[in-house]
């Protein structure tokens, strides 16, 4: 079980504030989406919260400890990330670019063990790309890219999991498969931290949202809380039907405020 806090959390990139004052609690067998419009911090929080970007103020501690004193290697094998946009360079098969998820746990210049590929095996059911295993990574579309990205992801087997716009040139229904992934993670006991963009799927799947705006944290709690009709009039600038359907919370935006 891995646990994550921020404390006053900042970064700033020249004189701008791109997060200030960011506090958060992250426990293990949760789904949280990081939400906001375009802007708000979203990605610079995630990176934030492995050590990525140098911090202007506060801090973060993974398991009690700062993190920038865990090693690359620890915190790979304790949080694997998943980041958004990736470029794929090399020609590699997808079972090969799967099996990279394993590098953290390996010895330098060690092979693969039995172990390792059951986990490489386990993730690519759980990602569904079979049908892909001997296709060229770099010929793929972009989302049968993106769910192998999430499979090398999944293949670390870390006790949490942090996916920057996982859903991204997804179409509706891979969407709603990686969702329920992701859920299925949180529920195992993984702490699953997902930035996502679409308010409904991350209201009907998410235990816990963190609302940005402007780089401040504006809202932490469930979904029901977080997703009110006047906040999003002021956050987002949208006027939205938020309802229930089949048992799942909806927001759907109708007109922008300008």
């Amino acid at each position: 079980m891995v646990t994550i806090r921020a404390e006053r959390l900042g970064v700033a990139l020249g004189r701008r504030a791109v997060l200030a004052d960011v506090d958060a609690d992250l426990a293990p067998g949760r789904l949280i989406g990081v939400i906001g419009p375009n802007g708000a911090g979203k990605s610079t929080l995630v990176r934030a919260l492995l050590g990525l970007v140098p911090l202007s103020g506060g801090g973060v501690r993974v398991d009690g400890q700062p993190v920038a004193r865990l090693s690359r290697a620890a915190l790979a094998r304790r949080i694997a990330y998943l980041p958004q946009g990736q470029t794929l360079h090399w020609p590699l098969t997808v079972e090969r670019l799967v099996a990279l998820g394993r590098l953290p746990h390996l010895a330098p210049l060690s092979r693969i063990g039995e172990a390792d590929v059951a986990a490489i095996d386990r993730a690519i059911e759980q990602a569904d790309i079979g049908h892909l295993r001997g296709r060229v990574a770099t010929e793929l579309s972009g989302g049968e890219r993106a769910r192998v990205l999430l499979a090398r992801a999944l293949a670390v087997e870390a006790p949490a999991l942090i996916a920057d716009e996982p859903l991204a040139a997804l179409d509706p229904g891979h969407q709603l498969e990686v969702m329920a992934l992701l859920r299925r993670q949180a529920d195992a006991g993984a702490l699953v931290v997902a930035v996502l963009h679409d308010l409904s799927l991350a209201a009907g799947h998410c235990d816990r949202l963190l609302l940005l705006h402007h780089g401040r944290l504006v809202a932490d709690g469930p979904p029901d809380r977080v997703l009110t009709a006047d906040r999003l009039a002021d956050v987002y600038g949208v006027r939205a039907w938020i309802g229930e359907v089949e048992g799942r919370r909806l927001v759907v935006p109708i007109s922008h405020h300008g």
